[in-house]
């Protein structure tokens, strides 16, 4: 028997038009960075879980991937914003555990919600959004794209009136309408260009979801589908058993994620997703078509970037650069990526490998000494040409791992013995009995705060451009996917403390509230990096990486200008004596402290930077 319907395909087939994308111009042979990433400070924002601003267009039953297998019960609801994370509603008990039901929570949060808070992350001294997919599909973070052209119609206005123009549609870009997500999207993006914040969106063209225009019509149509070659299919279903033999392969083996085809020697995508890609690419870049890119996207994130062949990266980024020469690609690869990126024409990569893992040995965990976190640092980022060192993504947390602040509630110096050096590793409750481990989901305490704050002060003053995952500002903390994608925590609502484990057993009340302290931290800093053009653009050079002391100090010089950072890592306080060149009769003036009144003692003296910095502390001195 056939296959029965995917939900929601009852958009109309489209059929394939053209197989290569039109005049596409010479790939990239090496990196294309634009000049204004040196300056960028990235906020990463998951759409649902931002800010519900409409709640007339909150997503239904209907709309969730799994209710149509009967996985969902008909009690189902949107989920409330301030509610406690562990606590069940009833349709999840329903379910089983906490973990069973979790994924098809949604909470409402939409685009609307992001433009009502724009100002708010004009007064965080953010300079560049990073949304995760955008696009229409099932799940909550939309990596089963079931569309590239259109905007989740539950991020927008009028979902039904969206689907209706949808339905009406080809495949041929001559017929795609605007939908009203789509067009609040592209007032998105104005009202964030008259803030001088940039926007970088994600762009999955390994796979999409099973109601994208042609798995559907593969899944109905089987073997008389115009689109059999723009998918991997293992069988076809027999029409004469009653079973469905229909299989294809999936992302990593999940069904729900079917993966488009190469071409028959692998060098490139299938021709006819790739130019469905070169489409959807240009829509958003260049939405009105005149040639100016002002009113499009400032550039891409790309996920799983290595599992989609070279060419294809080649031709794209000289499509993207063709569109808007200033635009930016980041790639998704955890390990060194210096060859891959110069190959593919990206402008960087997110910078795990270099980054993310050092910072979480040392700074974190300390599990491997400053010395060796220095040459990490500097080896690692030598990797790549200088102008990819100033554009890389530096993060500690995303939608792919534990939250920051609880990364350091479970740290842990033997981490150092895991790859990554246990950066994601072993870092969520949901697989933690299974694989032999424990995961402390409480809330940060004080200790745990001023490590964070020196993580942070490392992160917003290092080569390259830092990323903020959104809460991380407003105090949150989390485990790993789903616990690191809770509602934001916002100053103006009222939440309920988290009184549940996800076993479900109760643990002494947390309060759960926007931490002023942690903005204020991250808003200094970042007036801080956007006054001084060493952080963004200067020189690095390491002063200091004294194992006896935890010391770490280095210098971002930058046209005439001087900053030296000095982090102790360290639980006592320390002095240290820092030898620097061209110092005489110059002065250290104190510009930025992680804890004031704790009695930070700069000067120089004797052609030397003299420090007294308290335990777990930060401090940032400008040389005149």
């Amino acid at each position: 028997m056939l296959l029965r319907r995917f939900l929601g395909a009852s958009l109309l087939p489209l059929l394939l038009i053209g197989c290569q994308p039109a005049d596409s111009p010479a790939p990239a042979a090496e990196p294309t960075v634009p000049d204004w990433v040196a300056d960028a400070t990235f906020y990463q924002i998951f759409p649902e879980r931002f800010r519900n601003g409409d709640p007339s267009n909150d997503p239904t039953r209907a709309s969730l991937e799994t209710p149509v297998e009967g996985r969902v019960p008909e009690t189902w609801a949107i989920s409330p914003w301030t509610s406690d994370w562990y606590v069940q509603a009833d349709w999840e008990a329903e379910m089983g555990q906490f973990y069973d039901g979790v994924f098809d929570r949604r909470y409402g949060g939409d685009l609307q919600g992001v433009i009502d808070q724009l100002d708010y992350l004009a007064e965080l001294g953010i300079n560049t959004i990073y949304f995760n997919p955008v696009f229409y599909a099932r799940s909550m973070h939309k990596y089963d794209g079931n569309s590239y052209h259109h905007i989740d119609p539950h991020f927008g206005p009028d979902p039904e009136g969206d689907f209706a123009l949808m339905a009406q549609e080809t495949s041929d870009p001559s017929t795609w309408n605007w939908t009203a997500a789509d067009s609040l999207f592209l007032n998105l993006i104005q009202e964030a260009h008259t803030r001088d914040i940039r926007i970088i969106i994600d762009g999955v063209w390994n796979h999409t979801g099973r109601d994208f225009f042609a798995f559907a019509d593969l899944a109905a149509n089987q073997q008389d589908s115009p689109y059999t070659d723009w998918y991997i299919v293992e069988t076809f279903d027999d029409p004469t058993t009653p079973e469905n033999e229909f299989a294809y392969k999936g992302w990593w083996g999940v069904e729900t994620l079917p993966e488009f085809a190469d071409t028959e020697d692998g060098t490139d995508l299938h021709p006819g997703p790739k130019q469905y890609v070169f489409d959807a690419t240009a829509r958003w870049m260049d939405p009105n078509g005149d040639g100016d890119p002002s009113d499009g996207i400032d550039g891409w994130r790309l996920d799983v970037a290595n599992e989609v062949p070279l060419q294809f990266w080649a031709d794209w980024n000289a499509h993207v650069r063709q569109l808007n020469p200033d635009a930016y690609t980041v790639t998704e690869i955890w390990e060194g990526a210096a060859d891959f990126i110069a190959q593919g024409g990206f402008s960087a990569t997110m910078n795990y490998h270099g980054f993310s893992f050092p910072a979480k040995a040392y700074l974190i965990d300390q599990s491997i000494p400053v010395s060796e976190f220095a040459t990490l640092l500097n080896e690692r980022r030598e990797e790549n040409v200088v102008a990819v060192q100033y554009a890389m993504q530096n993060l500690m947390d995303s939608h792919d791992t534990d939250r920051l602040a609880s990364s350091i509630v479970n740290r842990n110096p033997a981490d150092h013995e895991l790859r990554q050096y246990g950066y994601d590793v072993q870092v969520s409750p949901r697989h933690a009995e299974r694989e032999g481990y424990t995961y402390d989901v409480r809330k940060p305490n004080a200790q745990e705060r001023e490590i964070q704050k020196l993580v942070t002060l490392f992160q917003m003053t290092y080569v390259g451009a830092p990323m903020i995952y959104y809460g991380s500002e407003a105090g949150m903390w989390g485990a790993d996917d789903p616990d690191d994608r809770m509602p934001m925590v916002w100053r103006d609502f009222t939440y309920d403390d988290h009184t549940q484990n996800p076993d479900g057993t109760t643990r002494p009340p947390e309060t759960v509230a926007f931490d002023e302290d942690i903005f204020a931290f991250h808003q200094g800093l970042l007036a801080l990096r956007t006054e001084h053009g060493a952080l963004r653009r200067g020189t690095f050079n390491v002063l200091l990486a004294d194992d006896e002391t935890d010391l770490f100090v280095y210098e971002r010089a930058h046209e005439g200008r001087r900053l030296v950072v000095a982090l102790n890592r360290s639980t006592e306080g320390q002095r240290a004596t820092v030898a620097m060149d061209n110092v005489d009769e110059a002065q250290a003036v104190q510009r930025f402290v992680t804890a004031e009144g704790y009695g930070f003692q700069t000067s120089i003296e004797d052609e030397a930077l003299v420090l007294a910095m308290p335990a777990l502390s930060g401090v940032v001195v400008e040389i005149e």
